[in-house]
């Protein structure tokens, strides 16, 4: 992250599972903000802008950063697009951070500094 607001995002996934409930992208830092923030990074395959919405949470898990007794739940997002032929799920936890990519089948803003 820079300055407190955006995330660096440079590189597409190649692996399918990432952002599903085995393999949920790790945001980090506590806050829901730190999700929307990693979702504005994002442009559908063609560049399309993005609509999400949070279906809610799910999927207890194990995490020295949870609030839960050392867990937590992930959250899921519905994201789709103009012409997008269903919606995507993608999972996110907001408890542990790892190195952002985007979920394949995405595209990244032209700016990563997002």
């Amino acid at each position: 992250m820079i300055d407190g607001n955006r995330f660096i995002i440079t590189e597409v996934s190649t692996d399918p599972t990432y952002g599903s409930e085995a393999n949920p992208v790790r945001v980090g830092g506590r806050s829901p903000s730190n999700e929307r923030r990693f979702l504005e990074a994002l442009y559908g395959p063609e560049g399309q802008e993005l609509q999400y919405v949070r279906q809610g949470s799910c999927c207890f898990f194990k995490t020295k950063n949870g609030l839960l007794n050392d867990g937590a739940l992930l959250d899921i997002y519905e994201v789709t697009w103009e012409g997008a032929p269903e919606p995507i799920l993608i999972y996110i936890d907001m408890y542990d951070y790892a190195p952002l990519k985007a979920p394949k089948g995405f595209s990244l803003k032209k700016s990563s500094k997002l």
